[in-house]
């Protein structure tokens, strides 16, 4: 589930649920998806014979056209906001583990008063993108977070390598590997290449330098092994990509 490219469309609801003890509850074919925290109790959600505990410590993601049932474990509240998204991301409940729970609280705090005072529907959805980045960090794999801070500012090096990387985490390479590709669904290798072709993106669009500068920049190995890799990865060439996205004036 990738959060940090959820698109929102709509804030539908903002509100807190008092959920009593012994209570339970079915939900059939969730009308929207949601985000709860926990105020105080606890509340474990059934779905698919597989269980997931809301609390203190853990806030849920509810996803849309979802069938689960809600049981009560501990007498509490739990704000919840109801959103639409332009893509589906998720179709199970999804716990994450998180550290800052007041901060994310105080968004929710702020986005109720502006919901139910017709506030600023710009400064909501600023607010929930902010909390939705908060849940995004919350979930980066944190065995993995030496080596992903190493590539936010070593991506274009060519000496990069998994046994490097590796060893930015202190595990072996075959366990960085296998780590890697089971959160991020892609190997590390290919992993940086995307990153780079990002990077190429952005400079292609700006306009003011030519493919072997770029290729260079970028980390590829040669200008020709660049401009390969951008055609697969685009279906462009550079210079086709270029005459499409060029930003020509500001």
């Amino acid at each position: 589930m990738d959060l940090k490219n959820i698109v929102v469309t709509d804030l539908v609801n903002v509100i807190t649920v008092h959920s009593p003890k012994g209570r339970v509850q079915p939900m059939v074919q969730r009308k929207y998806y949601g985000i709860s925290f926990c105020i105080s109790g606890q509340i474990t959600y059934t779905q698919n014979g597989k269980s997931y505990v809301s609390d203190c410590d853990h806030a849920v993601i509810l996803p849309q056209g979802a069938t689960y049932t809600v049981t009560g474990d501990k007498t509490g509240d739990f704000p919840v906001i109801n959103f639409t998204v332009q893509e589906p991301f998720c179709d199970t409940v999804t716990v994450i583990a998180v550290k800052k729970q007041d901060y994310l609280l105080h968004l929710y705090e702020q986005i109720r008063k502006l919901s139910f005072m017709h506030g600023s529907r710009a400064k909501q959805m600023s607010l929930f993108y902010d909390m939705i980045d908060t849940l995004a960090e919350e979930r980066r794999p944190y065995r993995l977070l030496p080596a992903l801070q190493y590539l936010e500012n070593h991506y274009q090096e060519e000496t990069l390598t998994n046994a490097l990387l590796a060893k930015e985490c202190r595990i072996s390479e075959v366990y960085f590997r296998k780590l890697f590709t089971g959160e991020f669904g892609v190997s590390p290798k290919q992993y940086i290449i995307e990153l780079r072709m990002e990077r190429a993106k952005q400079l292609l669009c700006e306009g003011a330098r030519g493919t072997a500068e770029i290729s260079e920049l970028c980390g590829f190995a040669s200008p020709y092994h660049f401009c390969r890799l951008f055609k697969q990865h685009t279906g462009m060439t550079p210079s086709e990509y270029r005459a499409a996205n060029q930003i020509l004036h500001v």
